[in-house]
C-alpha cells in the first residue's frame, strides 16, 4: 500500500511539472527585450460600461507595472492578456486577492506583488471586467 502511494505522488508530481512547464511564458508569448511590453495586445473595439470604468481605475493603480492594456513590462510585472490568467486558471477572486493580500511570485520571475491600496472589491470587479474583455478579445477564454 506505501508502495502505491508513492508512485501515486511521483506521478502527480510529474504530472504538475509538465502542466507548469506547458504554462510558463515561451519566446511566442511575450517579447524578449530587456524592457518595455511583453505582450502584443490588441484592445476590443469597444468595451462595456463596467470595463471602461475598469479600464480607467486600471490605469491609475495597475499601469504602472502591468503596463498599457494590461501587456506587462519586461523585469517589472507580468502582462494580464495572457493564457496563465485566463479565468479557469486564475479566476476573478484570484484578481480580488491579489490585490487585497500580495501574490507570491509563482509564474514568473519578478517577485512578490504587495498588495494595492486603495481599491475596494468593486474596483477590482471593474478591473476584472477590463481586463476579462481585452483578454476575450486576444483569443483568451
Amino acid at each position: 500500500m506505501k508502495r502505491i502511494a508513492v508512485i501515486v505522488v511521483v506521478l502527480a508530481g510529474l504530472a504538475g511539472a509538465y502542466l507548469w512547464n506547458r504554462a510558463q511564458p515561451t519566446g511566442s508569448d511575450v517579447a524578449t527585450a530587456d524592457e518595455g511590453p511583453m505582450a502584443s495586445v490588441s484592445p476590443p473595439g469597444s468595451y462595456s460600461g463596467n470595463a471602461q470604468i475598469g479600464a480607467r481605475v486600471y490605469e491609475a493603480k495597475c499601469a504602472s507595472c502591468h503596463g498599457e492594456n494590461a501587456q506587462g513590462q519586461q523585469g517589472v510585472a507580468p502582462p494580464l492578456i495572457h493564457k496563465i490568467y485566463e479565468p479557469s486558471h486564475h479566476g476573478d477572486e484570484a484578481f480580488q486577492r491579489a490585490v487585497a493580500l500580495g501574490v507570491q511570485a509563482h509564474h514568473w520571475p519578478f517577485g512578490n506583488m504587495p498588495p494595492v491600496e486603495g481599491l475596494s472589491r468593486g474596483d477590482v470587479a471593474m478591473i476584472v471586467a477590463y481586463i476579462r474583455e481585452t483578454q476575450q478579445a486576444n483569443g483568451i477564454q
